[in-house]
């Protein structure tokens, strides 16, 4: 009995639950997947799996022994990969969504040496700021902000922090006066970006005390350069990360308000299906992101 092999069959067999599909995914003949299973079962002298002509189940020792050897073949199987050639070099095409405001900030100017680095591989990249369905668009991964990840399916790998700040033209506080208080907000401009889950109720702490504010402007957009552009003009007032607007503060185009008051931050996570099998393509678009945006946070 060649041990490794008798393990690969058995994990294949419970995958499957069926011998005959089993056989077909490792290209084996039916016949040799049941000598395989045999000749662990008496290897180990335990019966692994239950079998009738119409079913096919684990017995006790078989899940404890499958939860076991699963996890090294696992192990086994990721090691391999790594040492893999193409795993260097990969290629084929990555599917990738991400936010357009934060990828145009912080990213876009990058890629094209990412892509100088892996010849083989091809991007394709759908900015967006709303939030898709991986599995069912098709992507390979995405790029999301949230200050909370609701789906436990996907693994999350933070990359950065965004703090925000609410700002103004010096122009619109000149004609409307600068906010004193969070509560001072309800007679402001605010411009509201559509796509946040709490585009209509602001947040702000100041030590033990917080205020929940509600905000219903006159504009509202599932853009944040398009708030910005809003915010340039003197239209209204707005909270938005402070990365995009940075410059601006910088040069005085934009002022900050209520700096005494703190605001909740966003995650920015790279978000894909299974850390098990992880395709080189993800992989080292993971750890380009990981370096791109390896700054103090924001």
């Amino acid at each position: 009995m060649d041990h490794l092999t008798a393990l690969r069959v058995f994990r294949e067999v419970v995958r499957q639950n069926s011998f005959a599909a089993a056989a077909r995914k490792l290209g084996l003949s039916s016949p040799a997947v049941s000598k395989n299973v045999n000749e662990l079962e008496a290897h180990l002298s335990t019966r692994l799996l239950n079998r009738t002509t119409r079913r096919l189940s684990l017995t006790e020792a078989g899940a404890r022994y499958y939860a076991q050897v699963g996890q090294i073949l696992d192990d086994l199987d990721e090691t391999e990969r790594s040492l893999n050639p193409e795993q260097q070099n990969p290629g084929g095409t990555l599917r990738v969504s991400a936010p357009m405001s934060l990828t145009l900030i912080r990213l876009s100017h990058a890629i094209p040496a990412f892509l100088e680095r892996y010849p083989n591989l091809k991007l394709d990249l759908d900015l967006d700021d709303r939030r898709v369905d991986l599995v069912r668009d098709g992507y390979d991964m995405a790029i999301r902000g949230s200050d909370r990840l609701l789906d436990s399916t996907m693994v999350a790998r933070r990359l950065m922090t965004l703090s925000h700040v609410l700002c103004a033209a010096p122009g619109y506080l000149a004609r409307h006066g600068r906010p004193a208080t969070p509560d001072d907000l309800r007679a402001h401009q605010c411009i509201q970006f559509s796509l946040s889950g709490h585009a209509n109720e602001w947040t702000f702490r100041n030590g033990d005390e917080e205020r929940r504010i509600p905000v219903d402007g006159r504009y509202k957009v599932s853009s944040s350069l398009a708030i910005r552009d809003a915010l340039r003009a003197g239209f209204g007032l707005t909270l938005i990360p402070r990365a995009y607007v940075q410059d601006d503060l910088a040069h005085g185009t934009l002022a900050t308000v209520l700096d005494d008051w703190q605001t909740p931050d966003t995650g920015v996570y790279a978000v894909y299906a299974s850390r098990r099998h992880l395709d080189a393509k993800v992989r080292v678009f993971v750890d380009f992101l990981v370096e791109a945006l390896r700054e103090p946070t924001v």
